[in-house]
């Protein structure tokens, strides 16, 4: 008996690594037929909860520094006459990662082109408006790249201070509303010179003033119709494989799932005479 519970218990422990090595390589498989069919480098930036590890615990993904290393690479492994297509699907990160990935992708020689299936939001934005083309999924939407000092939008800090007299603002609220002034001017001139070079200077210098001024909440969706007003290069249109790519980064199993249907595409069938 004690083999035998040893043996499930390894099974058990196995399981899951044996699971998530089969996605990975389905995952690499879909990577190189769009690679192929496109003529690019495919890099993937999708951030989900997983549950990968021996516990199956899941795991939050935002833009790291660990990202910004890997993804400097795989630009710097492509050549510089090979297009990049980026699949991006993230809620944002450190805005330090996020900039050093926006100016390797707006420094590559080639066409650069995003993808964004659902959404990338405050430093995915900013990974979206350093590309030559954004393409969208016609529900899929941008966020406002705003910076936040822990929970607090700059924005907010700065109005403090036009609402009460700044001898009834203590001391810490002072500084952090001196480290805001910093942080939107620093963000506001990194989106300027992302964008710069595709359009006139006037209208880069609204578009950027607009992305981080505070005028909408941090989390709040910008979608096509928005964005195209703006002038930014954004299409519609998602390639199949890349729906198909999202599929092999589930989120962590519930106990009772709060979303079902039945996972095949229908047809209206037509009435036909009789």
């Amino acid at each position: 008996m004690t083999y035998v519970f040893w043996i499930i218990l390894l099974f058990y422990s196995l399981t899951p690594l044996i699971r998530q090595r089969m996605i990975q390589t389905s995952r690499i498989r879909l990577m190189r037929e769009l690679e192929r069919r496109r003529g690019t480098r495919v890099i993937a930036m999708i951030h989900r909860q997983e549950s990968f590890s021996l516990l199956g615990l899941p795991i939050s993904r935002y833009i790291n520094i660990e990202d910004s290393e890997q993804v400097l690479r795989a630009i710097r492994l492509t050549p510089d006459d090979m297009p990049i297509d980026i699949i991006l699907h993230t809620p944002g990160g450190l805005v330090l990662a996020a900039e050093q990935i926006a100016m390797a992708i707006k420094g590559h020689p080639s066409k650069v082109t995003v993808f964004v299936p659902h959404y990338a939001m405050s430093g995915g934005t900013m990974l979206a408006l350093a590309a030559d083309e954004i393409y969208m999924d016609e529900n899929a939407v941008l966020g406002p790249v705003d910076p936040q000092l822990g929970s607090y939008p700059a924005a907010s800090l700065l109005k403090v201070l036009h609402l009460k007299d700044i001898s009834k603002v203590d001391d810490e609220t002072l500084i952090l509303a001196d480290i805001a002034e910093k942080a939107i001017k620093q963000v506001r001139k990194t989106v300027y010179e992302i964008i710069k070079p595709r359009m006139e200077e006037e209208e880069a210098c609204n578009i950027a003033r607009l992305l981080t001024e505070g005028k909408w909440t941090h989390d709040y969706p910008i979608d096509f119709e928005e964005l195209r007003a703006m002038g930014l290069p954004v299409q519609k249109g998602i390639p199949g494989e890349i729906y198909r790519l999202m599929e092999l980064y589930p989120q962590p199993p519930q106990r009772r799932p709060s979303v079902q249907y039945i996972p095949i595409p229908y047809e209206r069938k037509r009435d036909t005479a009789k």
